[in-house]
C-alpha cells in the first residue's frame, strides 16, 4: 500500500523527489543515448548526496554566463536579444558534450523587462554600469526602514506589496496607494475605490505590459532550457532560497542597517526572522515542486567570518537558517547552501544537520578540513579556486582538480566544483581540463 505524503519520513519523501528528477515527466529525450546519459548523470549526483560511492566523482560544471562570452557576445547583447542568447547556449552545449550538468539560459535576466519596470535592485550593462560589464551588480540600500519591523512581522505579504515593491521598481509606485488586503470587510467598495487612482492604474498597466514581455522572453528561452534537459543534461538547482538573516539584510535593511539593529533592536530582528521561516520554506518547496529538481540553491551572504563573529552567527544567523533547512528537509527537498566567502569557522555548526540531508557547496574552504569535519555527515562540493579556473593554465586546473579529488573523493560524498563560475576572461580549455581531470582521476575503482 502506497503511503500518503504526510505519513512519509523525510528520507522517503526525498526518494520520491529523486525519482522525479531521474525520470522527468513529459521529457522527450532526443535519443535513447541522451536519456541514458541523463539518468547516469543524475544517479551520480544522487549517490553523492546520499553519501554513497557513484561510478565517479560528479562535477558541477562552472559555466554561468560563460556561454555568452564563448559565443562572442556581451552580456548586454544577451540580455536584450533572446534569439542570440539561445544560440549561444546551444553552441556551448554542443561544444562541451561531456558536462555532468548544464543550466538553461534562464540565469540571464531580460533587460527590456527590467527597463519597463524601472527595476532598482540591480545595475546591469548599459543601465548603471558600462556596456561591457560582465555581471549584474546588486544595489544595496535600506529598502525597509528601521521602524518598519512590525509591518513585516504582522503581515509580511502586505509589507511586501505596499512598502517593499514600490521601492523595488519605479513602475510599482502605485502599489503604495492600495488598501491593505487583510481587513475582514465583506463590502468591496473599501478596496475597489483604490483602483480608480490613476497611479494605481498606471502601475497595473505597466505590470501587465512587463508580464507580456516576459512571457515572450520565456517562450524563447524556455525552449532552450527544455532542449538542454532533453539532450541529457540535468539542472542542479530547482529553486533559490536563503537564510532569514540574509533575506532581512539583502532585501530589507542593508548591511549597515542590520548591524545597527543587532545592537539597537535585536528582539525585533529575531521576531522578524522567525516570521520569515514558514514563508521561506513554503516558497522553496513550491519551486522544487514546479522544477522537478529537489535541490534548492541557498547563497549565503552575511554569515561568513568576514561579516560577523562566532557569537553573532550563533545568536542571529544559525538558528533560523537551521529551521529553514529542516523545514525543507522534512518535505524531501535537499538544501544546497553556497557558502560565499569563508565559512570555515562554521563547519561544526553544519554537523548539526541530519546525516546526508544537505549538500554544502563552498567557495573558500580548506577542503581537507571540511572533509574531516563534515565527511561523515554531509556531501560537500568545491575544491577548485575560481582564480585558477579563470587565470591558470589547463595544466594548473587539472592539477588542482586532481588534488581536490584525492582529498574529497575517498568514500564518496564529494562533488568537484569551482568556487565560482568562469567569467569572460576564462579559457575554454580550462573547462575541458576540468572534465578531463574528473574522468581521469575521479573514477571509483
Amino acid at each position: 500500500m502506497t503511503k500518503e505524503w504526510k505519513d512519509m519520513t523525510w528520507q522517503e519523501k526525498r526518494e520520491e523527489r529523486f525519482k522525479r528528477w531521474l525520470s522527468p515527466p513529459n521529457a522527450k529525450f532526443i535519443s535513447p543515448e541522451a536519456e541514458k546519459a541523463y539518468k547516469k548523470r543524475v544517479t551520480r549526483f544522487i549517490k553523492a548526496i546520499r553519501m554513497e560511492t557513484p561510478d565517479r566523482v560528479p562535477c558541477m560544471f562552472p559555466a554561468g554566463f560563460y556561454p555568452v562570452y564563448y559565443a562572442g557576445l556581451t552580456l548586454k547583447k544577451a540580455m536584450y536579444d533572446a534569439e542570440a542568447l539561445c544560440a549561444a547556449w546551444l553552441k556551448f552545449m554542443h561544444d562541451f558534450p561531456d558536462m555532468d550538468t548544464f543550466t538553461g539560459p534562464g540565469i540571464v535576466q531580460p533587460g527590456k523587462v527590467l527597463d519597463m519596470i524601472d527595476f532598482k535592485l540591480y545595475q546591469w550593462p548599459g543601465h548603471g554600469v558600462g556596456d561591457d560589464v560582465s555581471a549584474f551588480q546588486f544595489v544595496e540600500r535600506e529598502y525597509m526602514k528601521a521602524d518598519e519591523y512590525d509591518k513585516l512581522i504582522h503581515d509580511p505579504s502586505d509589507f511586501w506589496l505596499r512598502s517593499f515593491m514600490p521601492r523595488q521598481a519605479g513602475a510599482f509606485a502605485g502599489l503604495a496607494k492600495l488598501a491593505p488586503l487583510t481587513p475582514w470587510i465583506g463590502i468591496p467598495n473599501y478596496y475597489l475605490i483604490r483602483f480608480a487612482n490613476p497611479e494605481v492604474q498606471n502601475t497595473l498597466k505597466a505590470m501587465m505590459a512587463a508580464g507580456e514581455e516576459l512571457m515572450k522572453w520565456l517562450g524563447t528561452t524556455g525552449k532552450v532550457s527544455r532542449a538542454v534537459l532533453e539532450a541529457g543534461y540535468p539542472q542542479m538547482s530547482g529553486g533559490f532560497s536563503g537564510p532569514p538573516y540574509d533575506e532581512l539584510t539583502d532585501m530589507c535593511r542593508g548591511t549597515k542597517g542590520i548591524l545597527l539593529d543587532i545592537y539597537r533592536q535585536p528582539e525585533k530582528m529575531h521576531e522578524a526572522m522567525e516570521s520569515l521561516i514558514h514563508i521561506t520554506v513554503e516558497d522553496a518547496v513550491n519551486m522544487a515542486n514546479m522544477s522537478g529538481c529537489p535541490l534548492v540553491n541557498m547563497p549565503l551572504h552575511k554569515g561568513s567570518k568576514y561579516f560577523m563573529s562566532d557569537k553573532q552567527f550563533r545568536e542571529f544567523y544559525w538558528p533560523t537558517f537551521k529551521k529553514v533547512m529542516m523545514g525543507m528537509i522534512e518535505e524531501g527537498v535537499v538544501p544546497m547552501p553556497f557558502a560565499e566567502g569563508n565559512y570555515e569557522p562554521r563547519l561544526e555548526y553544519f554537523r548539526e544537520m541530519p546525516k546526508g540531508s544537505v549538500l554544502w557547496y563552498f567557495e573558500q574552504v580548506d577542503l581537507a578540513n571540511a572533509k574531516r569535519i563534515l565527511g561523515d555527515v554531509a556531501c560537500i562540493a568545491g575544491g577548485l579556486p575560481v582564480s585558477v579556473l579563470c587565470t591558470g593554465t589547463p595544466k594548473d586546473v587539472k592539477d588542482y582538480c586532481r588534488k581536490a579529488i584525492e582529498i574529497g573523493g575517498p568514500g564518496g560524498g564529494y562533488i568537484l566544483a569551482s568556487g565560482a563560475n568562469m567569467d569572460k576572461r576564462g579559457n575554454p580549455d580550462n573547462l575541458r581540463a576540468m572534465i578531463e581531470a574528473v574522468n581521469e582521476y575521479g573514477v571509483y575503482r
